[in-house]
């Protein structure tokens, strides 16, 4: 196939490329510049897209012997991602930009972009496996990323590859070095790529500005004030803002944001334990919704918060009863359905949170 291969400048995309090649495509090399205006160096393994990036891309391009391009996407990044990921946390929610990202940008723009000239393919150095049009699990369950990926659909995932979720990170960048990859120990990026100082409250305060409002406790007594309800996320326990711990001792946390009022409200971690998880946008990687309630394992987090459930869908959405509560259950975030066998690594569909209901604790029966 002619394929183009997303080169981020790290590790497992350029290894993700050269498994392309020596697997006989016709390769070509595409970096996204995603930022207006990059910086020259990454801040160790903070941020992503900076001109260093885009050398490093080069090189493991050059290295491969594959042609190689820089395609300007920063604008559609700002509007689809950075946007949305702002007024998301306005709206009182937790939004995943690698989600968006992943859904607007990798697999829509640039995917529609790759097939317009002709390609019949975009290969990433995602860690999750295809089989069969299904998506799966990574090998790697600590580098697992179909959580990010469960948003994209049928005929997205038709024209997407993932050579590198069949191995262990440890051996990508063992491969990495055997290639003469320079970026065979290159760190990989964490937290927000477009926030390289990690500071997510300022990055979202010098975009929201101040929005006063209370801090409440679960009988609705108020605790204190806050400057914006983007500054607390569901499960938060630090940061609060608040003197001293609640007068029994126990820890608080954010239980309820309210973007209406500007409301935050503190409980106990029994008042974080969910039931029910309501959510919209769903997607089926099948194509179609299923009829009637069907059995899976619910992932609330890109990183643990999983639990046995039935799910069934609804107009548009999906109703998902958890046969184990969870807890640090956040609007905004995805919640994606695998299926129940002993493999336990098929997705199923996903949707995107807009609802909890609570479980029901000895306090409260």
């Amino acid at each position: 196939m002619r394929v183009l291969a997303a080169m981020s400048g790290g590790v497992d995309s350029a290894v993700a490329a050269a498994r392309a090649v020596d697997a006989g495509h016709e390769v070509v090399g595409v970096h996204l510049a995603l930022s207006a205006t990059p910086g020259t160096l990454r801040t160790g393994s903070r941020g992503c897209c900076s001109k260093e990036d885009a050398g490093d891309a080069r090189r493991a391009a050059d290295v491969l012997g594959i042609p190689f391009y820089v395609w300007d996407f920063a604008d559609r990044f700002k509007e689809d991602v950075i946007d949305d990921f702002v007024a998301s946390y306005a709206a009182g929610e937790t939004p995943n930009p690698c989600l968006r990202c992943n859904e607007k940008i990798k697999f829509s723009a640039l995917a529609d972009r790759a097939v317009a000239l002709g390609f019949d393919a975009v290969v990433t150095g995602h860690y999750a496996r295809l089989a069969d049009g299904v998506l799966r699990r990574a090998v790697d369950g600590d580098k697992d990323q179909s959580y990010v990926l469960a948003v994209l659909t049928a005929d997205q995932l038709t024209r997407a590859m993932f050579p590198v979720g069949d191995t262990p990170k440890p051996r990508i960048r063992a491969e990495a070095a055997e290639r003469g990859l320079a970026v065979a120990n290159k760190p990989d990026s964490h937290d927000i790529c477009f926030i390289p100082s990690g500071d997510t409250r300022a990055f979202l305060g010098a975009r929201i500005g101040v929005r006063p409002g209370a801090i409440v406790d679960s009988a609705g007594q108020r605790l204190g004030e806050h400057e914006g309800v983007h500054g607390f996320t569901i499960g938060q326990r630090k940061g609060l803002g608040l003197p001293g711990p609640a007068a029994d001792g126990r820890p608080r946390y954010v239980t309820d944001i309210d973007p209406g009022t500007g409301t935050v409200r503190i409980g106990t971690a029994e008042e974080l334990r969910v039931a029910t998880v309501l959510a919209d946008r769903a997607i089926w990687t099948s194509g179609a919704a299923p009829q009637g309630p069907i059995e899976c394992v619910a992932q609330v987090r890109a990183h643990g918060g999983t639990a046995p459930a039935v799910a069934q869908a609804t107009a548009g959405g999906l109703v998902v009863r958890l046969r184990e509560p969870l807890t640090g259950v956040a609007r905004g975030q995805a919640v994606v359905l695998y299926r129940p066998d002993p493999a336990g690594d098929a997705v199923i569909g996903s949707g995107t949170i807009s609802g909890t209901e609570r479980a029901l604790t000895d306090s409260s029966r």
